[in-house]
C-alpha cells in the first residue's frame, strides 16, 4: 500500500498507469482503523490491476479540499486521472468490492 500527500499525489495517482484506490483517512477515525485490513487484502489479490493507497486527510487538506471530501473514511477510485467511484464510510470486504466491481 501507498502512502500518499500532497506532494506525490499527482504523479502516483492522477498519473498512474492502472487504477489506483485512495482512502482518504485520519489517525483519530475508528472507522478508517477498521477498514485497514480489508484495503490490505484487496491490495493484495488484486495488486496487478489495482494500486491502494492512503492519503492522512489532516495532513494533506489541499487534495482533501479539491476532491470534496466530507468524512473519513472516504475511498475514491480514480482511472485515468479521473474519480470513478467514491465510496463513503468503512464497509465490509464484500460490500467493497461489489461497489468497486467493473471499474477496475
Amino acid at each position: 500500500m501507498i502512502t500518499l500527500t500532497s506532494e506525490n499525489f499527482d504523479d502516483r495517482v492522477l498519473g498512474a498507469g492502472k487504477p489506483v484506490l485512495v482512502e482518504f483517512w485520519a489517525e483519530w477515525c475508528p472507522p478508517c482503523k477498521m477498514i485497514a485490513p480489508i484495503l490490505e487484502q484487496i491490495e493484495a489479490e488484486y495488486g496487478d490491476r489495482l494500486t491502494v493507497g492512503k492519503l492522512n486527510g489532516d495532513e494533506n487538506t489541499d487534495i482533501v479540499t479539491r476532491y470534496g471530501v466530507m468524512g473519513f473514511p472516504t475511498l475514491n477510485l480514480y482511472r485515468d486521472g479521473e474519480v470513478v467511484r467514491q465510496i463513503v464510510g468503512a464497509k465490509s470486504k464484500r460490500m467493497l468490492l461489489a461497489d468497486l466491481d467493473g471499474h477496475f
